[in-house]
């Protein structure tokens, strides 16, 4: 075999003649929804290619199969949700697999495009170690994410029913947003409630009014007289019963989520080194927020308060958890899990020129979150909120965001990973420390120019 090496900006270039299979006991599957395709090294079976069903016995032959073909090492494409049952038997049988993403597996040309020969395709690329893995965070987070979106779709529910409630109403021209500002608050539902139990006097209905209510109660009278046609009470009515039936499922979805958490791994012991003190504390919890503790618990798992970051909410760090685990050392950098998130910038270079340099498309909920709590540090009076205001004067919005979205996300990786804790600095020692960096580079534009830089005051 013949090498030749060459140096470049201190680098070592090894080229090759040929390639070198790194491990020869890899397997190749092609995922689909009836059926799943299986490839194995051609010296491990007289039929290496083989057809398998979709049925939970027919994953089992896989799994024994390959056993018997002495593999260690299965590649598999990421198709819709079709891997997951597959993938976790496979993992139970002591498996190393491989989920490839499958952007990475795209057909080359002149090769046949059928579920047979992509089996092929994917163990040989896997085999000659060409397939990086996507990542898959550990068993109890996969639990912990599963119930974590569920609640979330059972929120989305709990909207579409509310918009259901309120197009109703409208349909009578009973203008309840118009004095209320949330018609699901404690005024709204029970007015709602009286409508949906036959009550049509507006009068009667306005005693329900609150106190702190801005609107008066001649204003929430006028807004309930309307049409009262028993079609749209129907509706409303069995709106008003799907919104409360929702809103059960959420509440038990809270008590299997809070049992999970408390069997989770826990980095700190609360009765050893409880939580400290929270910098604020709202006096009202948020809608839809969980009934349960979550901040102890969060604090539990990942070992540090990060309620301490300004922008960090507790559900939706919950979120973040769900999503990425409190394991960082599968990410060797910040560097690595920024651009992994899709918030760092990605430089594509040809001919010596940079071509662009904007953000990997990634679609990664956890990368949401964090542009989420960048969004709400607009008005933040702290070193966060003064960096975002920065750089949405001189860049936009949206650049803004995904900026302090990559800090607040360096953050989380140091505290998670390292234990550290927060300290803010706030705003004004931002606007110090920019204004001194912008006075050290006029002063050395000055004196490239031959000028020298005077101070006025």
């Amino acid at each position: 075999m013949k090498k030749s090496k060459k140096k470049e900006k201190g680098f070592k270039i090894r080229v090759t003649s040929s390639m070198e299979m790194i491990n020869p006991n890899t397997a190749g599957i092609d995922i689909g929804g009836n059926e799943h395709w299986v490839c194995v090294p051609e010296d491990r079976a007289d039929k290496n290619v083989r057809r398998f069903g979709a049925f939970t016995k027919d994953l089992y032959a896989i799994a024994d199969w390959l056993k018997a073909c002495k593999i260690t090492s299965i590649a598999m494409e990421s198709t819709g949700i079709y891997w997951i049952p597959l993938f976790q038997i496979l993992e139970k049988k002591k498996f190393k697999v491989c989920l490839v993403n499958a952007r990475h597996l795209k057909s080359v040309a002149g090769r046949t495009k059928t579920d047979r020969y992509d089996c092929q395709w994917i163990q040989k690329l896997h085999s000659y170690g060409l397939l990086s893995p996507s990542f898959r965070p550990n068993d109890e987070t996969c639990k912990l994410r599963s119930l974590i979106r569920h609640r979330d779709n059972l929120i989305s529910m709990a909207s579409k029913h509310t918009q259901h409630m309120q197009k109703a109403l409208h349909q009578m021209n009973i203008l309840l947003s118009n004095v209320v500002s949330d018609i699901t608050g404690d005024t709204g539902m029970k007015i709602i409630k009286g409508i949906a139990q036959g009550e049509e006097r507006p009068e009667v209905l306005a005693e329900n009014r609150d106190p702190r209510i801005k609107a008066t109660k001649e204003e929430i009278i006028e807004a309930l007289r309307g049409d009262y046609r028993k079609e749209h009470i129907f509706v409303l009515k069995q709106s008003l019963e799907l919104y409360n039936f929702v809103h059960k499922q959420i509440s038990k979805c809270d008590s299997e989520v809070e049992n999970l958490l408390e069997k989770m791994n826990k980095k700190v012991d609360r009765k050893l080194c409880p939580l400290p003190g929270a910098v604020k504390r709202r006096k009202k919890p948020r809608k839809n927020e969980p009934s349960y503790d979550l901040q102890t618990y969060l604090y539990e798992i990942t070992g540090v308060d990060l309620t301490r970051v300004p922008g960090f909410e507790t559900t939706g760090l919950q979120k973040i958890v769900s999503e990425v685990g409190v394991d960082m050392v599968k990410w060797k950098t910040d560097k690595h899990y920024t651009s992994w998130l899709g918030l760092a910038p990605n430089k594509e270079i040809s001919g010596g020129k940079i071509l662009k340099e904007k953000t990997k498309k990634v679609q990664s909920p956890a990368a949401r979150h964090f542009r989420m709590a960048a969004f709400s540090l607009k008005h933040s009076q702290s070193y966060l909120g003064s960096f975002y205001r920065k750089i949405r004067a001189r860049s936009g919005p949206s650049k803004a965001i995904t900026a302090t979205a990559r800090k607040l996300a360096v953050i989380y990786y140091h505290m998670v990973r390292y234990g550290l804790e927060y300290i803010e600095l706030g705003a004004d020692y931002y606007i110090k420390n920019y204004k001194e960096i912008a006075i050290k580079k006029l002063k050395r534009n000055a004196k490239q120019l031959g000028f020298e830089l005077v101070s006025v005051s």
